[in-house]
């Protein structure tokens, strides 16, 4: 059980991980650019994680990236009872060269713990569970953006959007089977270096590849989200938006907070498994 040291006094802090079938996914929301820079608070980021903030050529990018890192440290110390800069971060081997550039995780404790964070656009995604879990978030594409990358997708995928007359239908069934794609080869290992049409993302369930659960989430209006788990469904999903002062100076993520604001919206999450989920979102989220 990790000690936390404060001074002279010792605090034992007890890891908080997940049950098995359970699944975590946390919504978060860029910080105020106006505010960003006197309350986001850095100091628990590596060097290497505030060089990347500094680089971004826009600053509502370096916000949303530092936002993202931020509430990541903290969900995960909260889980592994660790103060947010002594996550002991790691990557795993590359499935393509065994090299240690493949996907990002913690040291795993027994049981493990496995995340996957996602970021795009002022939000982000951190999906925390038992198994292998990949997330993704994207802004909702452009019509331009689903002429360009449709002849790369798998051909079932694109007999499913050539069907669609309307113009909005098919960015919206684009932006879902693209997330439930991308979160898919990030819970692989792979990412984009494995082909996009290789392996169908698409709306019928049964054509998906075997032995994983892909979930749609709730995500606000301007923004898809999804989450690829290994294995069965999980027993039970619960989505929360981590509140926005939560990343400022002094603060924290509390694991046990329902994450809304004045009273909840019910969003309903599409899944196409039988699993039990749980929506907690915010006015302010939505």
């Amino acid at each position: 059980m990790p000690v936390l040291e404060f001074g002279t006094a010792a605090l034992t802090v007890a890891p908080r991980l997940p049950a098995a079938g359970q699944l975590d996914v946390w919504l978060v929301r860029r910080a105020a650019l106006e505010t960003a820079a006197e309350l986001l608070d850095l100091s628990e980021l590596s060097e290497a994680e505030r060089r990347r903030t500094a680089s971004f050529v826009r600053p509502a990018d370096g916000v949303t990236y530092a936002s993202a890192h931020v509430a990541l440290r903290r969900l995960l110390g909260g889980y592994l009872g660790l103060p947010p800069r002594d996550v002991p971060f790691v990557r795993e081997p590359c499935p393509g060269c065994a090299e240690p550039h493949g996907r990002p995780a913690v040291v795993h404790p027994d049981p493990p713990l496995h995340f996957s964070l996602a970021h795009s656009h002022g939000m982000a995604v951190v999906a925390v569970s038992r198994t292998v879990v990949g997330a993704d978030v994207e802004r909702l594409p452009r019509a331009e953006t689903v002429e360009v990358c449709t002849p790369a997708l798998h051909p079932g995928e694109q007999g499913e959007l050539a069907v669609l007359g309307d113009d909005g239908e098919r960015r919206a069934a684009f932006g879902r089977l693209w997330t439930r794609k991308e979160a898919y080869l990030k819970a692989l290992g792979t990412g984009l270096s494995r082909d996009p049409g290789h392996d169908y993302l698409g709306a019928d369930p049964h054509r998906r590849p075997a032995g994983w659960t892909l979930l749609d989430l709730p995500s606000g209006p301007r923004h898809n989200a999804a989450v690829a788990v290994r294995g069965t469904a999980p027993d039970q999903v619960t989505v929360r938006w981590v509140p926005p002062v939560a990343l400022y100076a002094g603060e924290t993520v509390d694991l046990d907070a329902d994450g809304t604001v004045g009273v909840p919206v019910p969003v309903p999450v599409p899944v196409t498994v039988p699993v039990g989920v749980t929506t907690r979102v915010s006015d302010w989220g939505a």
